[in-house]
């Protein structure tokens, strides 16, 4: 396993908000140079999943109809929800609802690779926190495909990481909202 602390995330890019009234929905683009089929391996299996998600899964999210428990990790109180994949074409398209918030997944294949988009719903204070996260997620699930994992990096493991404090800023600027300090300062004394 490569040594994370040689790992850096580049610029904030490839993502989006679109916004419909009072919902949000951050939409993640990133092009890997690998299959789809193989990227399609890496978003259902679970311990493919345990290498770079901020989730786990006790089962495959590859089946439509599958009942799959998802366990966040890193969360200060450990949070399993279940859900029932939705939409599940192999390669193509993957669908279903994680801790309440609806996840879309879809593999296009694009220059001998994999133009990978996730679609997410979203609460607007955390928009550029949750574009952070997925950056380095997508970042750590590229090098696992490539065959040189760093590790999943999530929760408050990712926050404490000076990398996602800089992508929480720059997708703040992005995104044309203020940015919250993370973790939150102590009262400074003059």
């Amino acid at each position: 396993m490569m040594d994370r602390e040689q790992y850096a995330p580049g610029p904030a890019g490839g993502a989006q908000v679109r916004e419909d009234g009072e919902k949000r929905t951050l939409i993640f683009v990133r092009e890997l140079c690998h299959a789809p089929e193989k990227v399609w391996q890496a978003l259902t299996d679970p311990a493919q999943l345990r290498e770079w998600a901020p989730f786990e899964a006790d089962r495959s999210l590859g089946t439509v109809g599958a009942t799959v428990k998802l366990t966040t990790v890193g969360a200060p109180t450990t949070r399993v929800t279940e859900t029932t994949v939705k939409r599940a074409d192999p390669a193509k398209v993957l669908e279903y609802n994680w801790g309440g918030f609806d996840m879309r997944w879809e593999l296009e294949a694009f220059g001998g690779g994999t133009r990978l988009t996730l679609w997410t719903n979203i609460g607007r204070r955390f928009i550029a926190m949750g574009a952070a996260g997925w950056h380095i997620c997508f970042d750590v699930l590229d090098r696992l495909l490539s065959g040189a994992p760093i590790g999943r990096i999530v929760g408050p493991d990712a926050m404490k990481f000076g990398g996602w404090q800089r992508l929480n800023a720059e997708y703040a600027k992005q995104f044309g909202i203020e940015s919250p300090n993370w973790p939150p300062q102590p009262p400074q004394n003059s």
